[in-house]
């Protein structure tokens, strides 16, 4: 689904990102690992273009989208869902969900209903603003508006930050859903470990940069994790 191939990038001076090379399988959830400060967020960002690859390349379905604006990644059935949420405060729950429309064919650009059964409370809270809702709340919406745009490809950017407990479980048990029942492939950055083995299929962790080590969620060790984790 995606394919990072010898990436580099560089804040300034900073070298961030060193030759990654990365493969997101279609059909599975790949969790991102690493400490705070080893380049997964700028990754991301990489994918996304809100930040400019210095060498490399990033191929969706086999096709490089370093060509297009971040503007148009989405359009190419990328949903991103940004650590920190950035939902539009000042907007409705409804408008926070229609700024994704414009995406979608022309035909159907309506808020797709399978979203307020996945969220409820959103369905709830439609004319409430982004601002007032609870931290949990606000990350179901942010998941929500990337789901509007139709993706193939989840990206999240630590979901669980700062989310009361029971939230937490039940966007793990929505990721899963997704995943597994609707297709969709997800690249999933993850602090929580209980959380990472419960929704992920396979691991990449990430050190200053460089990928030290991938497999198959089930052999992620305790030798990994003492190693390249535990703070």
């Amino acid at each position: 689904m995606l394919e990072i191939k010898s990436l580099n990038q560089f804040y300034g001076e900073s070298h961030t990102l060193w030759d990654l090379d990365i493969t997101i399988p279609e059909g599975k959830c790949t969790v991102l690992m690493g400490r705070n400060g080893v380049g997964k967020s700028t990754l991301l960002e990489c994918v996304m273009g809100l930040v400019k690859v210095k060498s490399g390349d990033i191929l969706l379905k086999g096709e490089s989208i370093l060509g297009l604006d971040a503007e148009e990644r989405p359009r190419k059935g990328i949903g991103y869902v940004p650590q920190g949420r950035q939902i539009f405060p000042m907007l409705t729950v409804q408008e926070n969900l229609e700024v994704g429309l414009p995406i979608r064919d022309k035909g159907d650009r309506q808020i797709p209903e399978f979203i307020f059964d996945l969220f409820p409370v959103l369905k709830e809270m439609l004319h409430r603003r982004g601002g007032d809702l609870s931290g949990g709340q606000q990350q179901q919406l942010a998941i929500g508006r990337a789901l509007v745009v139709n993706p193939k490809l989840l990206i999240l950017d630590e979901p669980t930050e700062g989310i009361q407990p029971n939230i937490v479980q039940e966007i793990g048990d929505i990721i899963r859903m997704l995943n597994e029942k609707m297709g969709l492939t997800v690249l999933l950055v993850e602090q929580k470990l209980p959380f990472a083995r419960k929704v992920g299929d396979c691991f990449c962790i990430l050190d200053r940069g460089r990928q030290v080590a991938t497999g198959e969620i089930q052999e992620l060790s305790e030798g990994l994790i003492k190693e390249y984790l535990t703070v």
